[in-house]
């Protein structure tokens, strides 16, 4: 069995090596294992500040991917961007050195835990694990956590507590999250997406259903029940679910919703009784349904409504989910990690009820399949705002694929333009920034870069 194979190296001694080591869910891990003892070092395709900062801890990390960096480890974990073809992969399996995925890792750490939150989900997974956090916070549970992206309250995108509660973003992609030991699996949706790797939206719904089966019968399945998806995905269980929603049929129910504003609020009702009010700190209906699934993980381990209220009061928003970097004439500057349709749609939603007097989004298109995929939806949802700019689309782990690119994007979207660089793009943006503006600069790639400069500006 793998996980008694890696907890056989975990103990050996062995000097283990992470491929891919900077990564959101990779450079937490080799501090975690290194808590635990084990001997690490890494690699990555470049520098960037969380390899300096595992530099800075004394974890030797070597910039390139080569066979050299594997020579000597006892075993390797990789991240799932690394495929057969990389060099370290290659030379591991010519010199016999074992491969762990990531999320065997993480499966292996989570088992000494009696509880284990996995919040899984396409849309809303970093935003939920965060307030997650908040709640258990609050509620004094010294918990270990994982999210992807930097939580202000931790400095970090991790923290490692002496409690016995674990909470991790769980994500989709290559079916990662099959490698966990939920005792609390959280299903925020399930929508098209990932279709590089997955065949279709049913192919998606089985591998949920699958995450979602593997919580032990004295552990709880909460999920989406206002999400069609979602309930068709998880109907073949035949398992008592702990849904939530703003429908009559879901057991923690958000109420009297007032979405409008910075400050969005709701009542909750669990299982039709009432259970508290909560008030937000960040605008947005998607952030109501997201602190809907935290009440309801919160509500599976047993935390008082007492300080559910109190987390979610305080939760301020996670990096790069509606993350303010600043001002430019007037303008307000904000920078988001929206790459599929749906979260565009989310996000403008939320921008509407602020009361701007224009709308200016700067796009960058995340990898050529996704861009292809959906694209009658990302030009539905490119065409709203009232300016709208394109980057280049970020390959990420992509090859170039010429049938596809953000000019032909860009075409199809009345008004829009493509820049040629983010330089461009920046500068493009700060030429027409003025007083009652909000800027958007949106995507999961490098694109947040342009909002840090764009606030740089005097």
């Amino acid at each position: 069995m793998v996980i008694d194979d890696f907890k056989r190296h975990i103990e050996s001694g062995d000097r283990c090596h992470l491929v891919g080591i900077g990564g959101v869910s990779m450079s937490p891990l080799a501090e975690v294992l290194r808590v635990m003892g084990v001997s690490i070092t890494g690699s990555d395709m470049n520098d960037s500040p969380s390899v300096e900062h595992l530099r800075s801890i004394g974890i030797d990390v070597t910039v390139g991917h080569s066979a050299e960096n594997v020579r000597g480890a006892g075993y390797v974990i990789r991240t799932a961007a690394a495929r057969e073809d990389n060099a370290e992969i290659i030379a591991a399996r010519e010199m016999g050195i074992p491969v762990f995925e990531r999320a065997q890792a993480w499966g292996y750490i989570m088992r000494g835990y009696k509880n284990a939150v996995c919040i899984a989900g396409v849309h809303g997974k970093t935003t939920t694990t965060s307030m997650i956090t908040y709640i258990l916070l609050a509620a004094e549970a010294d918990p270990t956590i994982m999210i992807g992206g930097i939580l202000p309250i931790l400095g970090s995108g991790y923290r490692v507590g002496k409690g016995d509660v674990i909470a991790l973003e769980s994500d989709e992609y290559y079916n990662s999250y099959h490698n966990f030991f939920p005792t609390v699996a959280v299903v925020l949706n399930v929508d098209a997406d990932h279709l590089d790797f997955f065949e279709d939206l049913n192919d998606l719904k089985s591998s949920f259903r699958k995450f979602a089966s593997l919580v032990p019968d004295t552990g709880h399945i909460v999920c989406n029940g206002d999400d069609e998806n979602t309930m068709q995905a998880l109907a073949p269980l035949g398992r008592e679910l702990l849904t939530f929603g703003h429908g009559f049929g879901a057991r923690v129910r958000g109420v009297n919703v007032n979405a409008s504003g910075r400050n969005p609020t709701m009542s909750v009702l669990y299982d039709g009784k009432p259970f508290c009010d909560i008030r937000l700190m960040i605008p947005g209906a998607q952030n109501l349904r997201n602190a809907l699934a935290a009440t309801a993980a919160a509500i599976a381990l047993d935390i008082p409504a007492e300080a559910i209220v109190k987390g979610l009061n305080a939760y301020t928003g996670v990096g790069r989910r509606f993350e303010f970097k600043g001002t430019l004439r007037g303008a307000d500057i904000y920078d988001d990690y929206a790459h599929h349709p749906s979260e565009i749609r989310a996000l403008l939603d939320a921008v509407k009820s602020l009361g701007y007097k224009r709308v200016i989004m700067a796009f960058q298109p995340h990898t050529y399949s996704r861009t292809r995929a959906l694209f009658p939806d990302f030009v539905t949802e490119l065409s709203r705002p009232d300016v709208t700019f394109l980057a280049e689309i970020y390959a990420a782990r992509e090859k170039n694929d010429l049938s596809i690119s953000s000019d032909i994007l860009a075409d199809a979207v009345p008004g829009a333009r493509c820049c040629a660089s983010l330089r461009e793009l920046t500068e493009e943006l700060a030429a027409i920034a003025r007083e009652g503006d909000i800027i958007l600069t949106v995507g999961a790639g490098d694109i947040t870069t342009v909002s840090d400069a764009l606030a740089s500006f005097h």
